[in-house]
């Protein structure tokens, strides 16, 4: 662990070096530690990369007050993973029947079901129900249970023991980005309202006095289980897909879900506060979580080992090196299809900018973070979809 103390709380960093995390970023955590109500530090995930306002990676508590952006726009984002029955022999020679499968039943990109899946499922609950249109909330409706674009994936999995998992990574779709978009455009009216100076306008918060504050834990928690559920949804399609192929029931076991965008209310050094982590899982003592490489690289199951520093938390994936744009800039179809050889997957310029080589060295994620995790589970992908 580094520590940095230039700022007005410490900054803790699980890098090799401080000099390792991109000036972009080292300036928001900068940023984030100088804010007034921080709680002791900020700690920060060795998969740390520029976000919006607060860096991707960053673990931030507090009891005074919450930041909508030290959450994220796709709140709720996270990953879910399942052990099957099955062993690597048991897939088809070919997985290119399996892909074009799911990618056919699960709505990808702005896609999304012509028809709800849970038609019941209600948006009554949302407090900031009366500032989103209409139409959100049908788009919604219609988008549990699908992908999305970006980092996104859907993959097939197998692990050390040449297991088959079915791993997938999304978030609350549209519904959770307008809910952000809410809540910092309000965060930013409050701050300036209070004449309040920021060192970047997208650290803007709500004070936990204010009646946005409660309205914005019950509408972020709302958009969490929201994402949960759309991970649930595709797991089951995904499952009902492999059964349907290989004409046998198939018995998922060892479900591991967790958020990496989110707020949660939790207790540490003695104090209730909340906790928001943008880029982070949590990882208490015991407590299992997923850690993605990036399209074509290892995959992790871990145990959470309870670091007070941390908050409890540890790295949510192998986080990015560069930008999409440099990424479609500086590599190509032939870079992709040689650093996704073996895995059945798209290798055309629609997902260039997902190559593994535009995300950090997974294998190094993991050793600066032996003293948040342990490995359970060592995961490589065979197949995987992309948004």
């Amino acid at each position: 662990m580094q520590v940095y103390n230039k700022s007005r709380h410490p900054v803790k960093a699980w890098v090799a070096d401080l000099a390792d995390i991109e000036p972009q970023a080292m300036r928001q955590l900068h940023n984030t530690a100088s804010l007034p109500f921080i709680f002791g530090h900020v700690a920060v995930m060795p998969d740390v990369h520029f976000g919006l306002g607060a860096a991707i990676g960053t673990v931030i508590a507090s009891d005074q007050a919450v930041i909508p952006s030290a959450v994220g726009v796709d709140i709720g984002c996270g990953i879910l993973a399942a052990r099957t029955a099955l062993h690597a022999g048991d897939l088809p020679s070919s997985l290119a029947e399996l892909r074009g499968e799911i990618e056919r039943a699960i709505p990808l990109g702005f896609q999304s079901h012509r028809e709800a899946v849970l038609p019941d499922y209600s948006f009554k609950e949302l407090a900031c129900k009366g500032q989103l249109k209409g139409e959100i909330f049908q788009r919604g409706a219609l988008q549990l249970g699908t992908l999305g674009g970006g980092n996104h994936f859907i993959e097939v999995c197998l692990d050390e023991e040449e297991r088959v998992w079915i791993m997938l990574h999304s978030g609350s779709r549209h519904i959770g980005y307008a809910v952000a978009a809410v809540y910092i455009k309000e965060a930013k009216r409050l701050t300036k309202q209070a004449r309040v100076a920021l060192p970047d306008a997208n650290l803007a918060y709500i004070d936990r006095n204010h009646e946005l504050f409660d309205r914005y834990i019950n509408d972020a928690s709302f958009c969490q289980d929201y994402a949960r559920r759309n991970r649930l949804l595709m797991l089951e399609q995904v499952h009902r897909i492999l059964e349907r192929l290989l004409g046998r029931h198939l018995r998922l076991s060892s479900q591991v879900q967790c958020h990496h965008n989110y707020i949660s209310r939790e207790r540490h050094f003695g104090r209730d506060v909340y906790v928001t982590r943008k880029g982070a899982v949590r990882a208490r003592k015991g407590e299992l979580g997923i850690i993605p490489g990036s399209m074509g690289t290892r995959s992790y199951i871990v145990r959470g080992k309870g670091h007070p520093a941390s908050f409890h938390s540890c790295a949510h994936g192998a986080g990015r090196t560069m930008s999409r744009k440099a990424a479609r800039r500086r590599f190509t179809t032939a870079d992709l299809a040689r650093q996704t050889e073996g895995v059945e997957c798209r290798k055309d310029r629609g997902v260039l900018d997902e190559i593994p080589q535009a995300y950090k060295d997974i294998d190094q994620v993991m050793a600066n973070q032996q003293e948040l995790v342990e490995v359970v589970h060592t995961l490589r992908q065979v197949l995987c979809v992309k948004g």
